[in-house]
């Protein structure tokens, strides 16, 4: 009766249902256009023709080559639809309007933030990489490099929600809480409680969540629950039975603001698994920051950007300015964004140079590997340069299919000096990089094609920092725990699976 209800549920279910809506769409689509063909001769010339022009423009757009090749198969492999499909689903181009107001955004935080002088700091320091890392990042995402802030490091998810939890007791002004996935449970309902009372007390409470994310976490209508505390609320892209790329691009940041003058982030949504309070897949290792000083205002601005993006409401970004004191911090901040919405890929772009201006090292952690070509090259050339490249990554997955990719990179990594670990207590969640005693980074960014080009994200990257110490530490002391991957190992999985991984990853862009 158990499994019963689970499958009664799963089918009455708004994901099922809105899944089901989506794939009835696709197949009146590709009856119809089966139909259109026998109908009219002319019809075939023409779905061919469109095949063609799509095709020839994937050639010619700038995207990834791994995303452009999986579309060509699909339009060779299907020419009568696949170009149709294309422009519904894989062409990322935006309007002419959207793509304006991304530049307009891009602008407007230039105009609000202030500007990246200090990064002539890390040049008169010596530090030109660096420097040249902190420009690159203000330029593309107009967010610059920041002192006078202080940064706490957290190497599990159960650190950092005591925190939260004590920092958000003290708020006086105002919250902001922008999560991927949100599940009742033990952490949201005493974050919820603390909402409430602040809600009471005069406190502005916002909240935004990404649908897709919180789907099969929230029960139907609790949109209703959270509205009727006096929080408002912006659910965000709503994930409704509408074919098109849009429904793709998800808020997978965590973010966590409190007066303008304390921010979280980090890999941890509000769930208990995340907090260890339930175990899914065996101990889950996650991390995060706590940010204090003239740095959250980056995380602040951020946030309202992205709600005013998605509701049209016209907000006074200088009202939510913390009233900060300088922290003392003993290196740079430099918090930024990544939207899918342009085309540059600033987190990615920000991991590569990290990982080709290395020196000595670079340890990455990261619950999925999912790398397209040039990330791949760069990590090997960097290990066969001599660097100590190291990857920390799950051993107890929680998607069998993401897993399988993610192995599938091992091999050729192994081959040329990278040293590849799986964390055997559980599931590796933690999203960061760290190299040389110079730079690190914590953030939401996974190494997939999901989060680097069709998800909003945000990180944290510290310079000269003594965060980099206490994360270089508590990687060393993981892959302690994890077990090292040999290039025997690698040699020994069989045919079928190898084969399998092979047509996974043409697929690896779309998943």
């Amino acid at each position: 009766m158990r499994i019963l209800k689970k499958i009664l549920t799963f089918i009455f279910g708004r994901l099922f249902l809105v899944a089901l809506m989506l794939v009835i769409q696709i197949i009146l689509l590709a009856i119809c256009t089966v139909y259109f063909i026998q109908i009219v001769f002319y019809g075939y010339l023409i779905l061919i023709l469109i095949s063609t022009v799509a095709a020839i423009g994937v050639i010619n757009n700038n995207e990834n080559p791994s995303y452009k090749l999986i579309w060509i198969v699909v339009i060779l492999a299907v020419p009568l639809t696949g170009g149709v499909f294309y422009l519904m689903l894989g062409n990322k181009r935006v309007s002419k309007k959207m793509r304006g107001q991304i530049g307009a955004t891009l602008e407007d935080t230039r105009r609000s933030m202030p500007s990246n002088k200090l990064s002539g700091r890390l040049l008169k320091e010596g530090e030109k990489d660096l420097a040249g890392q902190s420009q690159y990042i203000y330029n593309t995402s107009g967010y610059p490099v920041q002192g006078d802030t202080r940064g706490e490091y957290y190497p599990v998810g159960e650190d950092m929600y005591e925190s939260m939890l004590a920092e958000l007791e003290e708020a006086q002004r105002f919250i902001f809480l922008e999560y991927f996935i949100i599940e009742d449970g033990v952490m949201w309902s005493s974050i919820f409680d603390i909402l409430k009372r602040k809600v009471a007390q005069g406190v502005e409470v916002r909240l935004m969540y990404d649908d897709l994310g919180t789907i099969n976490t929230l029960p139907q209508g609790y949109d209703r629950v959270i509205r009727k505390a006096g929080i408002k609320l912006c659910v965000f892209n709503p994930f409704r039975p509408r074919v098109n790329i849009l429904m793709n691009h998800r808020d997978h940041r965590k973010i966590c603001i409190i007066d303008g003058c304390t921010a979280f982030c980090g890999g941890i949504n509000l769930a208990d698994e995340y907090i260890n309070r339930r175990y899914r897949f065996g101990h889950w290792k996650d991390t995060g920051v706590m940010i204090k000083g003239e740095g959250v205002w980056s995380f602040t601005f951020m946030f309202l950007q992205l709600w005013h993006f998605s509701t049209n409401e016209n907000i006074c970004y200088e009202e939510y300015r913390g009233l900060n004191r300088p922290q003392e911090g003993d290196g740079l901040v430099q918090v930024f964004g990544d939207t899918p919405l342009d085309d540059i890929n600033v987190t990615e772009n920000a991991y590569l140079n990290i990982i080709s201006r290395a020196n000595h090292y670079v340890y990455i952690t990261t619950p999925y590997l999912i790398i397209d070509y040039e990330m791949e090259m760069a990590l090997c050339t960097a290990a066969q340069s001599g660097v100590d490249v190291r990857i920390v990554t799950p051993h107890i997955y929680d998607k069998w299919y993401v897993h399988m990719l993610t192995r599938s990179h091992y091999k050729r990594l192994v081959e040329a000096g990278v040293k590849i670990y799986e964390y055997t207590p559980g599931f590796m969640h933690g999203k960061m990089f760290v190299s040389d005693d110079k730079v690190c980074m914590v953030g939401t960014c996974n190494m997939d094609f999901r989060s680097f080009y069709l998800h909003f994200e945000c990180s944290v990257a510290f310079y000269r920092s003594s965060v980099l110490e206490e994360v270089k530490a508590d990687m060393l002391e993981t892959q302690d725990l994890s077990q090292r991957v040999t290039l025997e190992d690698t040699l020994k999985v069989p045919f079928l699976q190898r084969m399998l991984r092979a047509v996974l990853k043409i697929f690896a862009p779309l998943m």
